[in-house]
């Protein structure tokens, strides 16, 4: 068995570790909890969307090399915006898809629109907002399942404070935060570790942590095993008989 000494030192170690993981612990666990809890449908926003949307069919639409610009085509998408067409033109450009004249991002009008036509219609809009730039703590982050600065935020007078962003070079509908997505997007952020963008795993923060909560947890059984009499008298067999003669 280890000596009193060296028991005293993974006692101190346990301990010491405990104290210094302990609130890192608890934020793994609750965030845990939180995840397992929730539905995800309903972080993403879903309940605040239209179930279904009207496909809109458009005809008399121009050729791509009809349009009022030099660039090599190297990628072509249409999109409804606001109910007319336009051609978005290599992920920079917009082009109206019947007169071929170029398109400098859309309106407040145009996003207030669009909004109407993907959320719910008892959702009262309180104001609308141009977003040039965020950091890396703001709720939108740019990135490629989220969107590109700049974007239109639609604010909605409800007890969520729901926001929908919607971006103003293309006009695509990009997403929705409210209430439970910010304490969702709080949590993972403790979970991960990550402080500067959330969705890092490698972060070596959390590298550290996870080895010292580790080293914890094994130094743990450790002092079970050192103390406990069922494991003393596993190994001592013949120690009671001995003391009896």
């Amino acid at each position: 068995m280890v000596n009193r000494h060296t028991a005293s030192k993974i006692r101190k170690v346990h301990r010491y570790l405990g104290l210094f993981l302990g609130i890192q612990f608890l934020m793994w666990t609750i965030s845990g909890l939180y995840f397992s809890w929730t539905d995800i449908d309903e972080i993403h926003g879903d309940q605040f969307m239209k179930e279904s949307m009207l496909k809109t069919s458009f005809g008399n639409l121009i050729g791509p090399t009809e349009l009022q610009s030099n660039e090599d085509i190297t990628s072509l998408e249409l999109l409804n915006i606001a109910d007319k067409p336009y051609y978005w033109l290599n992920e920079s450009k917009l082009f109206d898809a019947k007169t071929g004249d170029s398109k400098n991002g859309i309106t407040k009008d145009e996003a207030l629109y669009i909004a109407k036509k993907r959320m719910r219609d008892d959702l009262k809009v309180a104001s609308i907002d141009i977003l040039t730039e965020t950091d890396g703590h703001h709720e939108f982050r740019q990135r490629k399942d989220v969107g590109k600065l700049p974007a239109y935020v639609v604010s909605y007078s409800n007890d969520e404070a729901l926001k929908a962003y919607i971006s103003v070079n293309d006009g695509k509908f990009q997403t929705v935060r409210h209430r439970n997505w910010r304490i969702f997007d709080f949590l993972w952020m403790t979970h991960t570790m990550d402080y500067e963008g959330r969705d890092n795993f490698n972060n070596t923060l959390l590298r550290i942590f996870s080895i010292l909560g580790l080293i914890t947890v094994l130094s743990g059984f450790l002092l079970w095993y050192i103390s406990s009499p069922t494991v003393r008298k596993l190994l001592n067999p013949f120690n009671k008989k001995a003391k009896k003669k």
